[in-house]
């Protein structure tokens, strides 16, 4: 995935393995040449003491079943990356810095020694290979029984990988000159090596429990607390490759801080990481599509109106049916006897006549209404002609007991259509209020556009602010230490102090007038935090007309200016540290955008406190490992540190390293800092350099001690973790 945005990064996609072939074995059979393995806790180098460059893959395996052919399937380095199931599965020879699992040191050294084209029963090389500073014991007899036993290698010799880079780098100066401080940047940890005469003091060598794992792990931590709903799952390659490419020690943390605050410098030191997305295609559909969709439509609204004309049809025969058997039984009353009448209209679920005709009346009404809205097809107002009210004017002497329940009845049902009628004119009123209004305001803003805007927007502020006074005082309601929320305390007490008087006052016969006056519920109002304002509605309804109408006619006033993007508008600093796309942006919302975490990461080397991990920085850890020399070893030592390890070649770590180092130093003393010339292969370069020399064959173990010391022999030598007296 490619993308032509400036500053924005695509994530890498997972390369495919390719299919790599053993060298050819023939130019070192029986040459008893030493092979060379960097066995680090990411990468796996390897390769014979003449060749120009070694091997390099990821130091990891996995074992898991095919589901397909049901079948165990072992893979290593790059072939991990095939499929989730076997990423799921990978591990490593190290846990941590120790190392502990035989299985995968032994796939290790056997895809080592087959990609090297090794086609004998036994391996028939010396093996030069590198451990951790401090490794136990039982880890280098673990690795010598494998290669003893497992391979018959003819002897093993064991280094320290942060040695022999100092060695590489320094090998054209004399034995005696090889005099520095290393800072071996490892996975795991970092270690401090003081080095005097090409011999490394392991004594008062320190390292403290921070690596390029631990940095990965904290970066990743802090994407996903800064993306908690990220669309794409966020794995430790992408954060470890993220660390790699954009991270970067700053020569003061703090000061690199204060210079973030500002949202322009923040968003010029971002990095935006775009991952993986699919995005959503519109088709354009046709102009034959369009109208074949619109024919069918067309079609589907026909054969609704003919479902609604036919179930009309039913309801309204439903309803004549019903008029005339009501009918046909009202006129029975003249043929029948009064309880012959009474059992029959009783037995039709009527109790008295005038139920009967009130249902009957209101069928014809009914009736009526539903032929008209047959004849009118369904829509149109109906015109209702006024009701007619004969017993009102007839005095009561004159009607019976029925007749004045009826007209009971016509009075209230005429008060009911004098109510509708007033409630249509007065909405016909309002109706006219509103459309002078609003022709008195074209006329206005036709004349003065901007005055008509300057009136409007400032009516806008006002309702905003008041809006806001209001959500202002609900906060401060929260704080019990506020003015406010004090004010609201002593309305209680007053309250309280009241409900005493009104009860001793209802004891002594008095009554309690609260709430006989509106204003006394506004009480209410200050003590309730939850229950909205009266007018807090009309506010808002007033807001949302007066935005509307100055988005349709002011130019100048654009969506960002309404109180609903004020509100969900973050401050500007905040806006830079995490942008925010809209909900339809696909692109944006798989986005990663990288500002303080660039070098937040790395100051954990000199800060571990800012992880959580309970250690010392490497400026304090070398200010111990300096204390325990006289100053002229002292002096000897930083004249020249270097660091080495993958993890130096994050940018800035010289010189954020010298400017940790100096205010520890005399200002007469000197301090130079450097880097390995390859701080990932200049230890593989050391011990193949060393391997070919003649002082290599006194730091082999061979078989023959092997079988007689066992695995943990071991032989003291300047680039060993054994360099002093045991």
């Amino acid at each position: 995935m490619t993308t032509n945005e400036p500053n924005v990064t695509a994530l890498p996609l997972a390369d495919q393995p390719t299919a790599k072939f053993p060298d050819s074995y023939d130019h070192y059979r029986g040459s008893k040449t030493p092979i060379i393995i960097d066995n680090g806790s990411t990468t796996l180098r390897f390769g014979f003491s003449t060749t120009p460059t070694p091997h390099c893959g990821p130091n990891v395996i996995t074992k898991y079943k095919d589901r397909r052919t049901n079948r165990p399937v072992l893979l290593f380095g790059d072939a991990v990356e095939l499929e989730n199931n076997s990423r799921s599965q990978a591990k490593t020879p190290w846990e941590g810095d120790v190392l502990l699992n035989a299985d995968a040191l032994e796939c290790s050294l056997d895809y080592a020694f087959l990609r090297l084209g090794i086609d004998t029963e036994s391996v028939d090389h010396p093996v030069f290979m590198t451990e951790r500073i401090c490794s136990p014991l039982h880890s280098r007899a673990l690795t010598s029984e494998l290669l003893f036993e497992q391979y018959t290698v003819p002897n093993v010799a064991y280094c320290l990988d942060a040695m022999m880079s100092f060695y590489w780098n320094n090998r054209p100066l004399q034995e005696s000159q090889q005099d520095g401080l290393v800072f071996s940047f490892n996975s795991a940890s970092t270690s401090i090596i003081p080095v005097l005469g090409r011999k490394g003091i392991l004594s008062h060598a320190k390292r403290i429990p921070w690596g390029a794992m631990q940095s990965a792990d904290y970066l990743l931590k802090l994407v996903q607390l800064k993306y908690p709903t990220f669309s794409t799952r966020i794995t430790t390659n992408h954060a470890n490759w993220m660390y790699r490419t954009f991270c970067e020690f700053s020569d003061d943390y703090l000061a690199k801080l204060r210079r973030l605050k500002d949202p322009l410098e923040m968003q010029l030191a971002g990095r935006i990481v775009q991952f993986p997305y699919t995005a959503t295609v519109e088709v354009e559909k046709t102009e034959e599509e369009l109208a074949r969709l619109a024919e069918k439509r067309k079609e589907q609204g026909r054969k609704l109106q003919e479902i609604s004309a036919r179930v009309r049809g039913e309801k309204l025969l439903q309803k004549e049916n019903d008029l005339a058997y009501l009918t046909a039984l009202r006129e029975e009353r003249a043929t029948l006897g009064k309880r012959e009448w009474t059992t029959k209209l009783q037995s039709e679920g009527f109790d008295t006549d005038a139920i009967l005709d009130d249902s009957i009346k209101k069928l014809e009404q009914a009736l009526n209404k539903a032929r008209k809205k047959e004849i009118d097809g369904g829509g149109g107002e109906e015109n209702v002609e006024p009701p007619s009210f004969p017993l009102l004017d007839t005095p009561d002497e004159e009607l019976d007991e029925e007749q004045l329940k009826e007209k009971r009845k016509q009075r209230l049902a005429k008060a009911g259509y004098e109510a509708r009628i007033r409630a249509r004119k007065e909405k016909e009123r309002e109706r006219e209020e509103r459309a002078a209004e609003e022709k008195k305001e074209e006329e206005e803003r036709t004349r003065d556009l901007s005055g008509w805007s300057q009136k409007l927007r400032s009516e806008h502020e006002a309702a905003v602010l008041k809006i806001k006074d209001r959500n202002r005082r609900k906060a401060a309601l929260s704080d019990r230490k506020s003015a406010v929320a004090q004010a609201r305390m002593k309305s209680i007490a007053s309250l309280a102090n009241e409900e005493k008087v009104g009860r001793k006052k209802r004891k002594a016969g008095g009554d309690d007038m609260f709430g006989a006056n509106d204003d006394d519920w506004a009480i209410y109002r200050k003590i309730n935090i939850a229950a909205p304002s009266s007018d807090e509605e009309d506010d808002m309804a007033q807001l949302q007309t007066l935005e509307a109408k100055l988005l349709e006619h002011d130019p100048s006033f654009s969506t960002e200016h309404t109180y609903a993007a004020q509100i969900t508008k973050r401050s500007a600093l905040i806006s830079a540290f995490r942008p925010s796309y809209e909900e339809g942006d696909t692109e944006g919302r798989n986005r990663v955008h990288l500002n303080v975490e660039r070098w937040r990461v790395p100051e954990t080397y000199f800060q571990p406190s800012i992880a959580g991990v309970d250690s010392a920085g490497l400026a304090e850890v070398a200010q111990m490992v300096l204390a325990a020399f006289s100053e002229a070893e002292k002096a000897r030592l930083v004249k020249n540190v270097m660091v080495t390890g993958g993890p130096a070649q994050i940018p800035g770590l010289l010189p954020r390293l010298h400017a940790s180092l100096r205010p520890l130093l005399a200002p007469e003393m000197e301090l130079n800092v450097t880097a390995a010339a390859d701080p990932s292969l200049d230890a593989w370069h050391g011990m193949a350099h060393f391997a070919n020399m003649t002082d290599y064959t006194k730091i082999v173990v061979t078989k023959a001690e092997y079988d007689e010391y066992g695995g943990e022999r071991v032989k003291k030598w300047w680039g060993g973790n054994w360099n002093a007296a045991v």
